[in-house]
């Protein structure tokens, strides 16, 4: 067959193209004009500039027609595109310029007056509930509240709490540092150092408080929160910090709880200990634990750090250790609210949504 008679020819292309661009010049204004709001004003847009739009669908045209005529046809194309694009920006001011005037000539109201329905109440966040609990335990036991800074010295922060200056946890990986050589605290035993350095013992505290460390997974968070707990007086014992541990496990996790203490090193106490508590998700009746994916079929779950203090930092707080001893133990207060609720991931704490939020 004749390509002849399959193809059109480049004339009537051409006559084609033109009476398309005459129709859709001598219209695009009434269809500018006829959109009374910016989201159906811009949708009138897309349908002529857009990838699938009118003035698109003439331009695939032009390899049909011949050289002289394409170059001809694009100018027109051109000047067309750029009428549409003035048109659509003075039709957008003059629809802001109407709502303006809309809402300048509304009826005046009264600000003041309050809403028809009742603000929607929020509640505390799973991090407040945890921590105000935990304190409302401690304080229960005999415990006073202490607050302290957040940007701390390196001295509160380290040296007085019996780290070696080559300590891991004084590297700059781990530490927030301004460029004045303070730092954001790493934990809230700083303020365990300013107690003991500014208060005679006996002396009973807990230290509950934001920090600050270069971590960030799925159980870290750069900002986190703790609450330090210690105790000094004469003839303290490792008896005496088991018993608040202890203590603090059944009215926390419910009654029966156990704990156990595993040796661990912190520069900060001697000896040092990590503790578990019975896993509270896979607790039989009978108080045994049949092991489950939360506590990795262990039966227990890691919640936080003790030991009795080291007489190296009562010595750097001025506090004879000969005379006093004294325990501390700190813990994570999202690493407890995972623990009882059960969360997968430590991030879902910061993200404020409220679906998730709502579940607690």
């Amino acid at each position: 067959m004749n390509a002849a008679m399959t193809e059109p020819a480049a004339g009537d292309v051409r006559t084609a193209l033109e009476r398309s661009i005459a129709v859709l010049r001598a219209t695009f204004r009434a269809r500018f004009e006829a959109a009374t709001a910016e989201p159906a004003l811009r949708e009138e847009k897309a349908r002529i500039l857009g990838k699938k739009g009118e003035l698109t669908a003439i331009l695939k045209q032009m390899p049909a027609l011949e050289a002289g005529a394409r170059r001809a046809a694009g100018e027109l194309v051109n000047t067309l595109k750029n009428e549409v694009e003035a048109v659509f920006e003075e039709r957008l001011r003059a629809l802001d310029r109407g709502e303006r005037d809309a809402e300048l000539s509304a009826p005046a109201f009264d600000i003041t007056l309050p809403g028809r329905e009742p603000a929607p109440l929020g509640h505390a966040h799973p991090i407040s509930i945890v921590r105000d609990e935990i304190v409302d335990i401690l304080v229960s036991l005999g415990f006073a509240v202490h607050d302290g800074p957040e940007v701390e010295t390196e001295e509160n922060n380290f040296t007085k709490l019996g780290f070696p200056p080559d300590h891991p946890a004084t590297d700059m990986q781990d530490s927030f540092w301004t460029t004045d050589g303070l730092l954001l605290r790493t934990h809230t035993s700083n303020i365990q150092v300013r107690a003991m350095s500014t208060h005679p013992p006996p002396m009973a505290y807990i230290a509950p408080g934001a920090v600050y460390r270069r971590d960030d997974d799925a159980t870290h968070s750069p900002m986190f929160h703790q609450i330090e707990c210690f105790l000094v007086d004469e003839h303290v014992s490792v008896a005496h910090l088991k018993g608040v541990l202890g203590t603090f496990a059944e009215r926390f996790f419910g009654a029966g709880t156990p704990i156990r203490l595993r040796p661990s090193y912190f520069p900060f106490v001697e000896p040092g200990a990590e503790v578990d508590v019975g896993c509270p998700f896979c607790r039989r009746a009978d108080g045994s634990r049949a092991g489950c994916s939360v506590c990795k079929r262990s039966g227990w779950i890691e919640i936080l750090g003790c030991g009795m203090i080291h007489p190296v930092v009562f010595e750097s707080c001025g506090i004879d250790p000969e005379k006093w001893s004294g325990f501390a133990f700190g813990m994570g207060v999202e690493r407890v609210a995972i623990v009882r609720y059960g969360i997968p991931d430590i991030r879902l704490l910061f993200e404020n949504d409220p679906r998730f939020l709502a579940q607690f």
